[in-house]
């Protein structure tokens, strides 16, 4: 999900990206096509390798750590993922990391036959989010290539949407194939994904980069992650989502995990429940991602952020108070409808004010600083949902997101309106 100017050199004579509807171009719909179907093998591994931890150790502290080991291999990898992207063919990079991500999910299946080993998970699940956060910084900046700056916020809200509508039926199949055959093989169905998805992107065709938005030089990753740094340092509206966000990952991280434990051990209900409420929560994102172009628009910027994380706050308060499956499952609706809807519009605003050539230095520096302590977060939150239950942690943690969203109305976010290209 990217911006910036988006002339292509293979443009058809029908004009060029962002002068036709997105469903009449090619590349983008095929592209399109290829991270739905990795959404959807990747949502089963969301549900999957949580259950297999409990289900080997029946610890939610357990989980957390497999997140938090996860979330740190990403904030690694994302201090030098925008040097290789700004580097790098982009589309060669996305094809390999799916190819990457396909054997090493695949290992998981085959080993299980044998017996549980709960070491593969904390060494594939790493390596995993190390090669996601390389996918993800190119993804950020294909986008805008294939679009233009105009369709930006369209084009990621569909991303989103669709991805989230195969969010929905991948948790409930996978809570189903969980309950049949086992979070293992829902792994597997996983790593299928991630080649069909490298399949689909062999056919789609990227602009060729002007020679000016190559980085050829190599200037080393502390220096490429101190230019991002500072390109964000010097955006007052930038500046202030970083601080932000930071301290929002730190909470959120882990609730994935302090879903699924109070839905299995608080409530006492099985795979398959766990995974109609994962479904039922992604309905929430795909609600998101179609309203948030229409919120921006009308609303701007500020206004739409900080709203989105507010009601994620008091969503993430009410998680641990609801006793009844369908309670939950509608907080976990409404807490993701605006955890995509904020992030919809901060990764808008970052393709459209950067700088092509530094587009992956700028989204890798931004992901490095927001995810920072994120893992720590995940370990604490899950450590002290064991200890303290979850009641109490979740209404801490959703009180702290909506102080934030306070604060952002004291920062530059609160004035930013709907064009924020300057």
């Amino acid at each position: 999900m990217t911006h910036g100017s988006a002339r292509r050199e293979d443009a058809v004579d029908e004009g060029l990206p962002g002068t036709r509807p997105l469903w009449r171009q090619r590349d983008f719909g095929i592209f399109w096509a290829a991270q739905t179907l990795s959404v959807l093998g990747d949502s089963f591994a969301l549900i999957a390798l949580p259950l297999l931890v409990l289900e080997v150790t029946g610890s939610v502290a357990r989980m957390g750590l497999l997140t938090a080991v996860g979330g740190a291999a990403s904030v690694v990898a994302a201090v030098f993922a925008g040097a290789v992207v700004d580097r790098v063919d982009r589309r060669r990079l996305l094809i390999a990391c799916d190819l990457v991500r396909m054997g090493l999910y695949g290992v998981i299946p085959l080993v299980w036959l044998f017996g549980p080993q709960l070491w593969l998970l904390y060494v594939v699940l790493p390596l995993c989010e190390a090669v996601g956060m390389l996918f993800a910084v190119g993804y950020v900046t294909v986008v805008r290539g294939l679009v233009g700056t105009g369709q930006l916020t369209e084009a990621n809200g569909r991303l989103n949407a669709t991805a989230a509508a195969a969010g929905v039926l991948g948790p409930l199949c996978a809570g189903l194939v969980a309950a049949w055959s086992g979070p293992a093989a829902a792994v597997g169905v996983d790593a299928a994904s991630f080649g069909v998805s490298a399949t689909c992107l062999f056919f789609v065709r990227l602009r060729k980069r002007n020679p000016d938005e190559h980085t050829d030089r190599r200037t080393g990753l502390w220096r490429d992650l101190r230019t991002g740094v500072a390109f964000l340092h010097g955006h007052p509206v930038l500046r202030s989502l970083t601080a932000l966000l930071f301290v929002f990952s730190f909470l959120t991280l882990g609730l994935n995990d302090l879903v699924i434990y109070h839905l299995k051990h608080d409530l006492g209900q099985d795979d398959g429940t766990v995974g109609t409420v994962m479904a039922v929560g992604a309905l929430g994102t795909i609600t998101g991602a179609l309203l948030v172009a229409r919120f921006r628009r009308r609303l701007g910027f500020g206004p739409t952020w900080t709203g989105s994380v507010a009601v994620c706050g008091l969503a993430f308060a009410g998680l641990g108070w609801a006793r009844d499956v369908p309670v939950v499952a509608a907080l976990s609706a409404a807490f993701l409808a605006c955890v995509g809807m904020a992030g919809t519009c901060s990764m808008s605003l970052r393709q459209e004010v950067t700088p092509e050539h530094l587009l992956g230095r700028v989204t890798s520096a931004f992901w490095t600083l927001q995810y920072a302590a994120a893992p720590i977060g995940a370990a604490v939150l899950t450590w002290a949902a064991e200890e303290q239950g979850t009641t109490p942690v979740a209404l801490a943690a959703g009180a702290t997101c909506v102080l934030l969203a306070v604060t952002a109305l004291f920062t530059p976010i609160r004035g930013s309106g709907r064009n924020l290209t300057r």
